[in-house]
């Protein structure tokens, strides 16, 4: 298509995050509009279409891709329906954002990733929306730029204010730490090998069967060692946070720097309540970004690598929670068409 004509999405999946992408490609983002929308509940995707002019409601993926009208696709449906709507996207050629994970597991990532590779070149830009947040993209820069040397350690916190009903502790690792497992990688640029999972005595707060806080730590192959506090009914807001331990120095992110009060003897400030506030202006940032590439005919951002390592070592943390281990992480070899 030409990089000035407006790009017709398929947004499959109305949930939460999909009806915000909705949302954001509707109202914020420019250059694209949302052609079709895809639900298996076919009344939530009728009464997403209704709202917008030229969108039509679908419950099949397959379907909403063959549409005239769709150049490409965003996916936001649960994890276990990626690897099908993707292996559709591939078939028709088409460019794909995916909300993470790329597929729940490193087997299924492992398919499609060879399934792109198949194709000769990158279909998709995967939704680790942190590395295009304001603060991790400075950090970034500082790391590459080598201000303070080499980094030696990274140290993440990550702290929810609740979970919702039905978070197991595969999901701690899953749906929470993946985050700090792709902004290690990144930061790093390096993949994890090994993995650890320590568990302090649990709040009162957290859910019965929920070991909650935990400690995760990482291994490099570079040999550096990274640790994330993970605690996910803290009660009392939505905190993310890394610093970066350099043989020069150290570079943190995270701290909240909204408006700073004094006041009838108390002083402070706000905590952020949740991660769509929080990542607000990055979602936005890595969807425009998306947009653009792909209307310039390029692909760029997390690859199918990233969501493929990504799950190899959630697999591998996941055996560390259960066993109290360390367990090393199983990675095929990087296939050129990722370097």
């Amino acid at each position: 298509m030409s990089q000035y004509a407006t790009l017709g999405v398929a947004v499959i999946g109305t949930g939460r995050m999909g009806a915000d992408h909705v949302r954001r490609l509707n109202d914020v983002i420019s250059g694209a509009r949302v052609a079709a929308v895809v639900d298996i509940d076919v009344d939530r995707a009728k009464r997403v279409a209704d709202g917008i002019e030229g969108c039509t409601p679908h419950t099949d993926p397959a379907a909403a891709m063959a549409d005239p009208s769709v150049d490409a696709v965003l996916i936001a449906s649960p994890g276990a329906a990626h690897e099908e709507a993707l292996l559709a996207a591939f078939a028709r050629d088409l460019p794909v954002l995916c909300e993470k994970p790329l597929t729940p597991d490193p087997a299924s990532a492992l398919r499609v990733l060879e399934a792109e590779q198949r194709l000769g070149r990158r279909r998709v830009q995967v939704g680790f929306m942190r590395r295009y947040d304001a603060d991790y993209l400075k950090l970034k820069a500082l790391l590459d730029q080598g201000a303070y040397g080499r980094p030696l350690m990274l140290h993440n916190k990550h702290r929810n204010a609740d979970t919702p009903p039905g978070f197991t502790n595969a999901m701690m690792i899953h749906d929470s730490v993946v985050h700090e497992i792709d902004v290690t990688r990144w930061l790093l640029d390096e993949e994890i090998t090994a993995v650890r999972v320590l568990r302090p005595a649990p709040t009162g707060h957290a859910p019965e069967g929920l070991s909650d806080p935990q400690l995760i730590l990482f291994e490099t192959a570079a040999g550096q060692i990274v640790d994330t506090e993970l605690f996910v009914n803290c009660g009392f807001g939505y905190q993310v946070g890394c610093e970066a331990v350099c043989e020069g120095g150290t570079a943190r992110i995270g701290d909240d720097h909204g408006v700073f009060v004094n006041a009838a003897g108390k002083w402070g400030g706000s905590i952020t309540p949740g991660f769509v506030e929080r990542f607000e202006e990055a979602y936005d940032r890595q969807v425009q970004r998306w947009v653009d590439a792909t209307r310039r005919g390029e692909v760029e951002g997390p690859s199918c690598w990233d969501g493929y390592a990504a799950a190899a070592v959630c697999e591998a943390g996941v055996r560390a929670q259960a066993t109290g281990e360390r367990v090393e992480v199983e990675l095929v070899e990087r296939p050129a068409l990722y370097h």
